[in-house]
């Protein structure tokens, strides 16, 4: 498709379905770590990802190679990619998918701090300080909420780690060489790094294996093809076709699909906290990524 120069029906109903898929992915790891531990699974997600990105890449011609100067910068991406998901496959095992959600996806908000400092350009605007403010608001309402017995401080802080993980990966990919590698390199770097970062860190924890049954491998299969791989493959296709910022502004609804899933397929009890919460994170999001004039 030719590149465009605003949102069109199609890419809005592909990020719409994008967002439900990601929040269902929360989800699944929730599931999934019913039998296996969740730093094993996260390893073995990254690992098969490195498959089935290779079979992808070897397919469409695409090449290995990158440019020495950009080598640097993948490693780091992909050492931050694996203290990403292990704590946030960690953070399953303690919290709520509706909390995890909540904080792991104000990623943009920590993203727009760092922006602001390290990026020529990307200054604050009024627009942007107030979605921080109320997502920053959001994040402390759902860590200040204690009255889920099943969600535990603990989870919730490993959660944030993720989304602050996230965050360094997406800024270094913006003010390193490693921002002139094409996306299924980036990806690449990232899996092959951690797929035995991961494998030795589930090793030492000695938590491989709880009883997995049919639906937890489906699980996997389905993180590995339909995340990891393709989906993150997808995501960066459509940034290729649409302007970033317009991609950007989908990623609020993300929170608010995990939320009711998690109320819905896994019958978590959502409080009025964490739905005042949800509102304060998804509205800080949408007005950080809005466009605005700047100040």
């Amino acid at each position: 498709m030719d590149r465009k120069s605003h949102m069109d029906t199609f890419g809005a109903v592909v990020l719409i379905a994008f967002a439900l898929h990601l929040a269902f992915n929360q989800v699944v790891i929730k599931v999934t770590n019913g039998g296996f531990g969740p730093i094993f699974a996260a390893g073995l997600r990254s690992a098969g990802a490195v498959a089935v990105l290779l079979l992808w890449m070897r397919l469409r011609g695409i090449p290995l190679w990158v440019p020495r100067a950009a080598v640097p910068a993948g490693i780091l991406a992909g050492l931050l990619f694996a203290l990403e998901f292990m704590v946030l496959f960690s953070a399953l095992d303690f919290t709520t998918v509706s909390r995890a959600s909540v904080i792991f996806y104000s990623m943009p908000v920590w993203l727009a701090i760092a922006s602001h400092f390290l990026i020529p350009g990307d200054a604050m605007t009024r627009l942007k300080g107030l979605g921080l403010v109320m997502a920053m608001a959001g994040v402390a309402l759902a860590l200040l909420d204690r009255s889920d017995v099943s969600a535990s401080l603990a989870g919730d802080l490993m959660a944030l780690t993720s989304a602050l993980c996230w965050a360094a990966i997406a800024l270094c990919v913006k003010i390193t060489p490693l921002s002139t590698v094409p996306p299924a390199q980036q990806l690449m770097f990232q899996v092959v790094i951690s797929a035995p970062v991961l494998l030795f860190a589930a090793l030492l924890t000695g938590d491989l294996m709880r009883d997995p049954q049919p639906i937890h491998y489906a699980g996997i299969a389905f993180q590995i093809i339909a995340v990891a791989s393709l989906g993150f493959l997808a995501w960066f296709w459509l940034l290729t076709i649409y302007p970033a910022s317009s991609v950007a502004s989908f990623s609020f609804l993300s929170p608010i699909f995990a939320v009711i899933l998690g109320w819905l397929l896994l019958d978590e009890q959502v409080g009025p906290q964490v739905w005042g919460a949800l509102g304060l994170v998804s509205g800080g999001i949408y007005l950080i990524n809005r466009r605005s004039r700047r100040v």
